[in-house]
Protein backbone atom coordinates (compact mmCIF):
# COMPACT_ATOMS: atom_id res chain seq x y z
CA UNK A 1 0.00 0.00 0.00
CA UNK A 2 1.51 3.14 -0.98
CA UNK A 3 0.25 5.38 2.04
CA UNK A 4 2.62 3.86 4.09
CA UNK A 5 5.84 3.45 1.94
CA UNK A 6 8.70 5.01 1.91
CA UNK A 7 9.79 7.65 -1.28
CA UNK A 8 11.73 4.89 -3.14
CA UNK A 9 9.80 1.83 -2.85
CA UNK A 10 8.30 -0.12 -4.94
CA UNK A 11 4.79 -1.39 -4.13
CA UNK A 12 5.25 -4.59 -5.99
CA UNK A 13 7.91 -5.18 -2.99
CA UNK A 14 5.75 -5.05 -0.41
CA UNK A 15 5.84 -8.52 1.59
CA UNK A 16 2.22 -9.51 2.38
CA UNK A 17 1.53 -12.57 5.14
CA UNK A 18 -1.37 -14.08 6.53
CA UNK A 19 -0.09 -14.27 10.23
CA UNK A 20 -2.06 -12.32 12.78
CA UNK A 21 1.33 -11.83 14.47
CA UNK A 22 3.52 -10.45 11.45
CA UNK A 23 0.85 -7.91 10.68
CA UNK A 24 2.94 -5.23 12.86
CA UNK A 25 6.17 -5.67 11.06
CA UNK A 26 4.75 -4.91 7.81
CA UNK A 27 5.45 -0.90 7.39
CA UNK A 28 8.47 1.68 7.30
CA UNK A 29 11.81 0.08 7.53
CA UNK A 30 13.13 -1.21 4.09
CA UNK A 31 15.27 -4.68 3.97
CA UNK A 32 16.82 -5.83 1.02
CA UNK A 33 16.05 -9.10 -0.78
CA UNK A 34 18.50 -10.68 -3.03
CA UNK A 35 16.57 -13.04 -4.79
CA UNK A 36 13.54 -10.32 -6.06
CA UNK A 37 15.76 -7.21 -6.08
CA UNK A 38 12.61 -5.59 -4.24
CA UNK A 39 12.85 -3.75 -1.16
CA UNK A 40 10.27 -5.15 1.49
CA UNK A 41 9.01 -2.84 4.05
CA UNK A 42 8.59 -3.45 7.55
CA UNK A 43 6.57 -1.46 10.17
CA UNK A 44 8.67 0.84 12.70
CA UNK A 45 7.43 -0.25 15.81
CA UNK A 46 9.84 2.40 17.78
CA UNK A 47 7.75 5.19 16.61
CA UNK A 48 6.39 5.85 19.75
CA UNK A 49 2.29 5.79 19.57
CA UNK A 50 2.82 2.31 17.82
CA UNK A 51 4.95 1.04 20.32
CA UNK A 52 2.38 1.72 22.71
CA UNK A 53 -0.42 -0.10 20.89
CA UNK A 54 1.10 -3.30 19.67
CA UNK A 55 2.24 -3.76 23.22
CA UNK A 56 -1.18 -3.53 24.42
CA UNK A 57 -0.56 -0.63 26.73
CA UNK A 58 -3.33 2.32 27.47
CA UNK A 59 -4.57 3.70 23.98
CA UNK A 60 -7.04 6.37 25.92
CA UNK A 61 -3.38 8.76 26.30
CA UNK A 62 -3.05 8.82 22.43
CA UNK A 63 -6.32 8.18 20.69
CA UNK A 64 -8.71 9.09 23.76
CA UNK A 65 -10.72 6.28 22.91
CA UNK A 66 -10.26 2.90 25.47
CA UNK A 67 -8.89 -0.69 23.30
CA UNK A 68 -12.13 -1.42 23.69
CA UNK A 69 -13.78 1.05 21.68
CA UNK A 70 -10.68 0.96 18.95
CA UNK A 71 -11.15 -2.80 18.25
CA UNK A 72 -15.01 -2.53 18.02
CA UNK A 73 -13.94 0.58 15.26
CA UNK A 74 -11.82 -1.97 13.71
CA UNK A 75 -14.26 -4.89 13.74
CA UNK A 76 -16.69 -2.61 11.71
CA UNK A 77 -14.11 -1.01 9.49
CA UNK A 78 -12.65 -4.49 8.44
CA UNK A 79 -16.10 -5.60 7.43
CA UNK A 80 -15.94 -2.74 5.06
CA UNK A 81 -12.55 -3.17 3.41
CA UNK A 82 -10.08 -5.74 2.39
CA UNK A 83 -8.30 -7.59 5.06
CA UNK A 84 -4.74 -6.63 5.87
CA UNK A 85 -3.06 -4.59 8.40
CA UNK A 86 -4.00 -1.59 6.67
CA UNK A 87 -7.31 -0.85 8.16
CA UNK A 88 -5.30 -0.83 12.04
CA UNK A 89 -3.02 1.65 10.46
CA UNK A 90 -4.93 4.41 9.34
CA UNK A 91 -7.56 3.72 11.62
CA UNK A 92 -4.96 4.88 14.24
CA UNK A 93 -3.44 7.76 12.16
CA UNK A 94 -7.38 9.05 11.63
CA UNK A 95 -7.88 8.98 15.42
CA UNK A 96 -4.72 10.61 16.77
CA UNK A 97 -5.08 13.24 13.87
CA UNK A 98 -8.75 13.57 15.56
CA UNK A 99 -7.89 13.35 18.98
CA UNK A 100 -4.82 15.35 19.50
CA UNK A 101 -6.10 17.98 17.15
CA UNK A 102 -2.81 18.31 15.49
CA UNK A 103 -1.81 19.33 11.80
CA UNK A 104 -0.87 16.80 9.01
CA UNK A 105 2.97 17.44 9.61
CA UNK A 106 2.79 16.60 13.52
CA UNK A 107 0.84 13.41 12.37
CA UNK A 108 3.29 12.87 9.79
CA UNK A 109 6.02 12.71 12.28
CA UNK A 110 4.55 10.78 15.31
CA UNK A 111 4.18 8.17 12.78
CA UNK A 112 7.02 8.47 10.73
CA UNK A 113 4.67 8.49 7.26
CA UNK A 114 4.94 10.82 4.84
CA UNK A 115 2.46 13.86 5.12
CA UNK A 116 0.80 13.57 1.89
CA UNK A 117 0.02 10.40 2.63
CA UNK A 118 -1.32 11.01 6.15
CA UNK A 119 -3.81 13.51 3.96
CA UNK A 120 -5.03 10.60 2.10
CA UNK A 121 -5.22 8.15 4.63
CA UNK A 122 -7.30 10.85 6.78
CA UNK A 123 -9.65 11.48 4.19
CA UNK A 124 -10.05 7.99 3.39
CA UNK A 125 -11.04 6.80 6.55
CA UNK A 126 -13.29 9.58 7.44
CA UNK A 127 -14.85 8.27 4.04
CA UNK A 128 -15.07 4.76 5.81
CA UNK A 129 -16.54 5.59 8.65
CA UNK A 130 -19.38 7.82 6.99
CA UNK A 131 -20.28 4.52 5.12
CA UNK A 132 -20.68 2.70 8.30
CA UNK A 133 -22.29 5.20 10.08
CA UNK A 134 -25.85 4.18 9.68
CA UNK A 135 -25.14 1.03 11.53
CA UNK A 136 -24.36 2.61 14.47
CA UNK A 137 -26.43 6.14 14.82
CA UNK A 138 -29.58 4.54 13.72
CA UNK A 139 -33.34 5.25 15.08
CA UNK A 140 -35.00 2.34 17.28
CA UNK A 141 -36.21 -0.60 15.18
CA UNK A 142 -38.67 -2.42 17.39
CA UNK A 143 -41.50 -1.56 19.48
CA UNK A 144 -39.51 -3.44 22.24
CA UNK A 145 -36.26 -1.10 21.77
CA UNK A 146 -39.14 2.07 22.05
CA UNK A 147 -40.53 1.01 25.29
CA UNK A 148 -37.31 0.62 26.78
CA UNK A 149 -35.77 4.44 25.57
CA UNK A 150 -39.46 5.41 27.19
CA UNK A 151 -38.68 4.26 30.30
CA UNK A 152 -35.37 5.31 30.41
CA UNK A 153 -36.48 8.84 30.12
CA UNK A 154 -39.22 8.41 33.03
CA UNK A 155 -36.43 7.56 35.32
CA UNK A 156 -34.53 10.38 34.02
CA UNK A 157 -37.25 12.56 34.41
CA UNK A 158 -38.45 11.14 37.67
CA UNK A 159 -41.92 10.85 36.10
CA UNK A 160 -44.24 7.92 34.46
CA UNK A 161 -45.70 11.52 32.31
CA UNK A 162 -42.86 10.98 30.52
CA UNK A 163 -42.72 7.19 29.48
CA UNK A 164 -43.58 8.21 25.57
CA UNK A 165 -40.53 10.66 25.31
CA UNK A 166 -38.07 8.47 23.21
CA UNK A 167 -35.72 11.30 22.53
CA UNK A 168 -33.82 14.11 23.47
CA UNK A 169 -33.45 16.84 20.79
CA UNK A 170 -31.07 20.05 20.33
CA UNK A 171 -28.25 22.18 18.37
CA UNK A 172 -24.78 21.87 19.23
CA UNK A 173 -22.84 25.18 17.39
CA UNK A 174 -19.65 23.86 15.53
CA UNK A 175 -17.28 26.44 15.69
CA UNK A 176 -15.24 27.05 12.04
CA UNK A 177 -13.13 29.75 10.18
CA UNK A 178 -15.61 30.99 8.57
CA UNK A 179 -15.69 31.38 4.36
CA UNK A 180 -13.99 34.48 3.12
CA UNK A 181 -16.17 36.87 1.29
CA UNK A 182 -20.28 38.06 2.06
CA UNK A 183 -21.62 34.92 3.10
CA UNK A 184 -19.30 34.65 5.86
CA UNK A 185 -21.59 36.80 7.82
CA UNK A 186 -24.58 34.47 7.52
CA UNK A 187 -22.25 31.73 10.07
CA UNK A 188 -22.11 33.78 13.36
CA UNK A 189 -24.34 32.95 15.60
CA UNK A 190 -25.90 34.92 18.41
CA UNK A 191 -22.82 34.46 20.23
CA UNK A 192 -20.85 36.43 17.49
CA UNK A 193 -18.95 33.47 16.46
CA UNK A 194 -18.73 31.58 12.59
CA UNK A 195 -20.47 28.45 13.27
CA UNK A 196 -22.13 25.47 11.65
CA UNK A 197 -24.97 23.64 13.54
CA UNK A 198 -25.39 19.98 14.44
CA UNK A 199 -28.60 19.09 15.64
CA UNK A 200 -28.54 15.76 17.37
CA UNK A 201 -31.30 13.25 18.70
CA UNK A 202 -29.78 11.04 21.77
CA UNK A 203 -31.73 8.33 23.71
CA UNK A 204 -31.97 7.93 27.41
CA UNK A 205 -28.35 7.24 27.74
CA UNK A 206 -26.84 9.68 25.20
CA UNK A 207 -26.21 7.53 22.31
CA UNK A 208 -27.40 9.37 19.22
CA UNK A 209 -29.91 8.25 16.74
CA UNK A 210 -29.86 10.72 14.89
CA UNK A 211 -27.68 13.70 13.23
CA UNK A 212 -28.16 16.29 10.98
CA UNK A 213 -25.67 18.57 10.58
CA UNK A 214 -24.30 21.79 8.20
CA UNK A 215 -26.43 25.05 8.58
CA UNK A 216 -24.95 28.13 9.12
CA UNK A 217 -25.06 29.43 12.71
CA UNK A 218 -27.05 32.14 12.19
CA UNK A 219 -29.96 29.98 11.51
CA UNK A 220 -32.54 29.22 14.24
CA UNK A 221 -33.31 25.62 15.77
CA UNK A 222 -36.55 25.45 14.83
CA UNK A 223 -35.93 26.26 11.36
CA UNK A 224 -33.13 23.47 11.11
CA UNK A 225 -35.49 21.68 12.26
CA UNK A 226 -37.84 21.97 9.68
CA UNK A 227 -35.46 21.41 7.10
CA UNK A 228 -33.99 18.16 8.39
CA UNK A 229 -34.95 14.53 6.60
CA UNK A 230 -35.98 13.60 10.48
CA UNK A 231 -38.99 16.48 10.47
CA UNK A 232 -39.84 16.24 6.57
CA UNK A 233 -40.34 13.05 5.99
CA UNK A 234 -41.63 12.81 9.51
CA UNK A 235 -39.26 9.59 10.29
CA UNK A 236 -38.99 9.95 14.08
CA UNK A 237 -40.75 9.28 16.87
CA UNK A 238 -43.88 7.18 15.69
CA UNK A 239 -47.30 8.21 16.35
CA UNK A 240 -47.62 8.16 20.18
CA UNK A 241 -44.35 9.11 21.30
CA UNK A 242 -42.54 12.22 21.66
CA UNK A 243 -39.04 14.25 21.81
CA UNK A 244 -38.19 16.46 24.11
CA UNK A 245 -36.63 19.87 22.71
CA UNK A 246 -35.78 22.92 24.81
CA UNK A 247 -37.66 26.41 24.55
CA UNK A 248 -35.98 27.36 21.35
CA UNK A 249 -38.00 24.02 19.29
CA UNK A 250 -42.05 24.30 18.94
CA UNK A 251 -44.49 22.53 20.66
CA UNK A 252 -45.69 20.43 17.89
CA UNK A 253 -47.78 17.18 17.62
CA UNK A 254 -47.20 17.23 13.49
CA UNK A 255 -45.37 15.93 11.23
CA UNK A 256 -43.57 14.27 15.04
CA UNK A 257 -44.14 15.29 18.10
CA UNK A 258 -41.53 17.74 20.13
CA UNK A 259 -42.75 18.32 23.88
CA UNK A 260 -40.90 22.06 25.13
CA UNK A 261 -41.31 23.53 28.08
CA UNK A 262 -43.61 26.24 29.49
CA UNK A 263 -42.59 29.61 28.35
CA UNK A 264 -43.06 32.08 31.52
CA UNK A 265 -44.47 29.59 33.67
CA UNK A 266 -46.78 30.86 36.70
CA UNK A 267 -47.89 28.31 38.16
CA UNK A 268 -46.79 25.50 40.59
CA UNK A 269 -47.67 22.50 38.57
CA UNK A 270 -45.88 23.92 35.17
CA UNK A 271 -42.76 25.08 36.94
CA UNK A 272 -42.84 21.35 38.04
CA UNK A 273 -43.37 20.39 34.92
CA UNK A 274 -40.60 22.24 33.43
CA UNK A 275 -38.29 20.65 36.25
CA UNK A 276 -39.09 17.10 35.30
CA UNK A 277 -39.13 17.84 31.50
CA UNK A 278 -35.37 19.98 31.58
CA UNK A 279 -34.02 16.59 33.67
CA UNK A 280 -35.01 14.29 30.72
CA UNK A 281 -33.82 16.39 28.09
CA UNK A 282 -30.75 17.47 29.82
CA UNK A 283 -29.05 14.06 28.16
CA UNK A 284 -28.59 15.74 24.68
CA UNK A 285 -26.36 18.55 26.57
CA UNK A 286 -24.43 15.96 28.34
CA UNK A 287 -24.03 13.71 24.97
CA UNK A 288 -22.55 16.81 22.97
CA UNK A 289 -20.64 17.38 26.55
CA UNK A 290 -18.90 14.65 26.37
CA UNK A 291 -17.96 14.15 22.78
CA UNK A 292 -16.74 17.44 23.12
CA UNK A 293 -14.97 16.66 25.77
CA UNK A 294 -13.39 13.47 24.23
CA UNK A 295 -12.48 15.08 20.65
CA UNK A 296 -11.53 18.06 21.14
CA UNK A 297 -9.50 18.67 17.40
CA UNK A 298 -8.69 21.77 15.22
CA UNK A 299 -10.01 21.72 11.68
CA UNK A 300 -11.80 23.15 9.02
CA UNK A 301 -15.70 22.67 7.09
CA UNK A 302 -15.72 19.05 7.59
CA UNK A 303 -18.71 17.87 7.81
CA UNK A 304 -18.20 14.24 7.54
CA UNK A 305 -15.54 14.22 10.76
CA UNK A 306 -18.44 15.97 12.76
CA UNK A 307 -21.25 13.00 12.28
CA UNK A 308 -17.85 10.65 12.50
CA UNK A 309 -17.77 11.63 15.87
CA UNK A 310 -21.22 10.93 16.65
CA UNK A 311 -20.65 8.13 15.63
CA UNK A 312 -17.62 7.51 17.79
CA UNK A 313 -19.10 8.70 20.70
CA UNK A 314 -21.74 5.85 20.21
CA UNK A 315 -19.05 3.16 20.04
CA UNK A 316 -17.21 4.61 22.98
CA UNK A 317 -20.89 4.14 24.94
CA UNK A 318 -21.50 0.70 23.54
CA UNK A 319 -18.45 -0.39 25.46
CA UNK A 320 -18.81 1.59 28.67
CA UNK A 321 -15.66 4.14 27.56
CA UNK A 322 -17.29 7.16 29.01
CA UNK A 323 -15.50 10.72 29.70
CA UNK A 324 -17.32 13.20 32.07
CA UNK A 325 -18.43 16.33 30.21
CA UNK A 326 -16.05 18.97 30.82
CA UNK A 327 -18.77 21.66 33.06
CA UNK A 328 -16.32 24.45 32.62
CA UNK A 329 -16.44 24.39 28.82
CA UNK A 330 -20.15 24.77 29.12
CA UNK A 331 -19.98 27.09 31.12
CA UNK A 332 -18.14 29.46 29.40
CA UNK A 333 -20.19 28.70 26.54
CA UNK A 334 -23.21 29.44 28.20
CA UNK A 335 -26.17 27.65 26.32
CA UNK A 336 -24.16 27.84 23.21
CA UNK A 337 -22.52 24.52 22.33
CA UNK A 338 -19.07 24.76 21.05
CA UNK A 339 -17.14 21.59 19.44
CA UNK A 340 -14.33 21.99 16.95
CA UNK A 341 -12.53 24.48 14.72
CA UNK A 342 -12.11 22.42 11.43
CA UNK A 343 -9.33 22.61 8.99
CA UNK A 344 -9.91 19.12 7.21
CA UNK A 345 -9.39 20.41 3.82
Amino acid sequence: MRSVLKPGIKRDGLRRTDGKGNRKYHVAMPTDNSVTGFKYCRLNTHVPVLERFFDGGDTKADFRLKRESLNKLLELLHQQRRHGWGTTLQTLVFLYWLACGASYRVVSQAFGIPRPTIHRIIHRVADEVMAILPKVVALPKSEEHLLQVGAGFASLTNHQAFGKAVGAIDGCHVRIKPPAGPDGQCYKNRKLFASILLQGICDHQGAFLDVFVGYPGSVHDSRVLKNSPIYKQAKYPPQGFFLLGDGGYPCTEKPIAIMTPFKNPALPSTQRFNAHLSKGRSIIERAFGMMKTRFRAIFLQALEVIAACTMLHNICLGVGDIIPPDDSQEEEEDDVDTFFIFYFS
